[in-house]
């Protein structure tokens, strides 16, 4: 093993670990609405934005109130953007002339950006126009990222407020979240990939010819431009010859640099961060893997902060982090052994040569225990252990270490959980930050956790039945089922990454899945809101020797186990059938 891989290792956990106080700390100073360096700047847009919405700042919402302000604002998002991009080849700053979004491929795409999930059943720079890919699901990068921190804060104040009947204004978090956090951040990522050589222009695709034209097999399409299947149900394929290469251009930099940051990953271009106009360097490499993880982390000790006690931030960060690096060793081990069926040694299949496999696999393990999505290798080719690793990440509700606020609320959900369960083995009623977690919570807890687990199951269930869910499939036998059961986990939990053998542009797919996204989302939202709105209504009452402590190695423990608990029954059997047996399988010399 290379000294130059473990130096990188050492560097991307360092740096993570010295930004995400720093960060954590900015972070709370502007959600508490306190003066920051960047207020002069910001203060006065800030102000202006009140004043032409009519918001008023220090109005206080209920959770009600708060809930319909947020569902509304993304409504009215997402509606606009499937108008959108079924009218684009009408519209300006579309120098392919590339034609209207059909609208089954337009609702899943719309609704996929609304939710930070950025599920991309197209390749972006074949199908969405300059103006779609800036205004349309660029914004929606901004404010779907933004919804999740605004979620987060509700949550937070819930519990730390007493006997209060608010939980502060959405439309205020909306706007600080992205005015102070997102946009600066964005703006220096920007510049940073452009040094590298990220693409950001407005130019129309350039054409090359190649020096030696050659034929290759591709799938047969029909008029919907669907692929054409036999009557045994395979692939029909043409020969093609290639003369020439279409070399797309557009604003990439600008849409790399949020994806990132905001927990969306949804590509400029199909191939996504292993395209070498998104990410050409290994530098651009590491900027992108680190921007993944670089809020979600910073959030936790932004909770630490908000709730004046930075233990308990930490002790969140902690379970996380083992989480991480649980996951990340196990997979990068699995990669690195030989293959039996191909006799190979840290397989290159579905990898970059300029990556290789480490970071392939840290960025495969961020982007999934995260709700990014993006990818710069395969994640069909990953080895079953690989695989099964990700999707772990996936069933856990991405909370390791989560999408921008997303992923705090769904660990604090487990958090709940974990202090209940704490508190029935000592005999006492359970209590969070001074705060009695009591049935209402519970009952809350466990739909925003047993819901999007219910989701996966249902959908992966009838996918793997109904025959317009088996016709996309790219595998048989449990790699197939992986291939299913990967991408109802991912829309669930609003990551965005797939396991690329499934063909997901049709009806079945982005109806079934458009509504996964949508329940995914707004069904742990929910619950969020209800117990902030709960807790908030309560009094704190002063820690006694009884009370659990909620900063030490045994509560990361607990919450550690919770986790794999809740994941292991709710999918152990499934997972038995997919990436497990594969393994038992590949061991024997046996693919899929």
């Amino acid at each position: 093993m290379r000294n130059h891989v473990f130096i990188q290792i050492i560097l991307f956990i360092g740096l993570l670990v010295l930004l995400s106080p720093l960060l954590g700390r900015y972070m709370a100073t502007v959600f508490a609405g306190k003066p920051t360096w960047l207020s002069p700047l910001f203060g006065p847009i800030e102000r202006f934005l009140y004043l032409a919405s009519g918001i008023n700042r220090n109005e206080e919402m209920s959770w009600v109130k708060y809930l319909w302000a947020l569902v509304a604002f993304n409504i009215a998002g997402c509606v606009l953007t499937i108008i959108q991009m079924m009218t684009q080849s009408w519209l300006p700053l579309n120098p392919q002339h590339l034609p209207n979004v059909p609208f089954a491929l337009a609702l899943n795409t719309a609704v996929s950006f609304m939710t930070n999930t950025n599920w991309q059943a197209y390749s972006g720079e074949s199908t969405m126009s300059y103006l779609t890919q800036m205004s349309g699901l660029a914004v929606h990068n901004f404010t779907s990222a933004a919804t999740g921190i605004a979620v987060f804060l509700a949550l937070t104040r819930g519990l730390i407020r007493r006997q209060s009947s608010t939980l502060g204004n959405f439309w205020v978090d909306l706007v600080r979240s992205t005015l102070y956090v997102l946009l600066p951040l964005s703006l220096v990522m920007s510049l940073l990939l452009v040094s590298q050589g990220v693409v950001q222009n407005f130019r129309p695709y350039d054409t090359a010819k190649v020096t030696a034209p050659w034929t290759t097999q591709v799938p047969k399409l029909d008029a919907a431009g669907q692929p054409v299947k036999d009557a045994q149900g395979n692939a029909v394929t043409e020969t093609q010859t290639v003369t020439e290469q279409i070399i797309p251009q557009g604003p990439v930099a600008s849409q790399v640099a949020i994806k990132q940051l905001g927990s969306n990953g949804g590509g400029y271009f199909g191939q996504n961060s292993a395209h070498p106009f998104e990410n050409p360097t290994p530098f651009s490499n590491f900027l992108e893997m680190f921007a993944i993880l670089l809020i979600p982390s910073s959030l936790v000790f932004t909770f630490g902060y908000l709730v004046g006690n930075v233990r308990q931030g930490i002790a969140i960060w902690a379970a996380m982090a083992i989480l991480f690096a649980v996951f990340f060793a196990i997979s990068w081990h699995a990669e690195v052994q030989p293959n039996p069926v191909t006799t190979l040694t840290a397989s290159m299949e579905g990898k970059e040569q300029r990556f290789g496999v480490m970071n392939s696999v840290l960025w495969a393990i961020s982007t999934t225990g995260t709700s990014n999505g993006s990818v710069n290798a395969m994640h069909d080719s990953l080895s079953p252990i690989a695989g099964l690793m990700t999707l772990l990440n996936l069933q856990l509700g991405c909370v390791v270490f989560g999408g921008d606020g997303a992923g705090m609320y769904g660990m604090l959900m487990y958090v709940i959980l974990t202090v209940f369960l704490a508190g029935l083995m000592v005999g006492r009623t359970p209590e969070y930050l001074g705060k009695k977690i009591e049935a209402p919570e519970i009952r809350w807890a466990v739909v925003a956790v047993i819901v999007p687990s219910s989701l996966i199951l249902v959908g992966s269930a009838i996918a793997a039945v109904a025959p317009a869910g088996l016709a996309g499939l790219g595998n048989n036998g449990p790699h197939g089922l992986s291939e299913i059961l990967y991408a109802f986990s991912s829309c669930a939990a609003n990551n965005g990454s797939a396991f690329g053998g499934l063909t997901v542009n049709t009806n079945f797919y982005n109806y079934l899945l458009s509504l996964v996204m949508f329940l995914g989302r707004f069904v742990v939202i929910i619950p969020c809101l209800a117990i902030a709105g709960s807790m908030a209504a309560k009094k704190i009452a002063p820690a006694s020797s009884g009370t659990f402590p909620t900063t030490g190695p045994i509560f990361i423990g607990l919450l550690i186990s919770v986790l794999l608990i809740v994941v292991a029954l709710t999918f152990f059997p499934v997972l038995c059938l997919g990436p497990i047996v594969e393994q038992l399988l590949m061991n024997a010399g046996r693919s899929f």
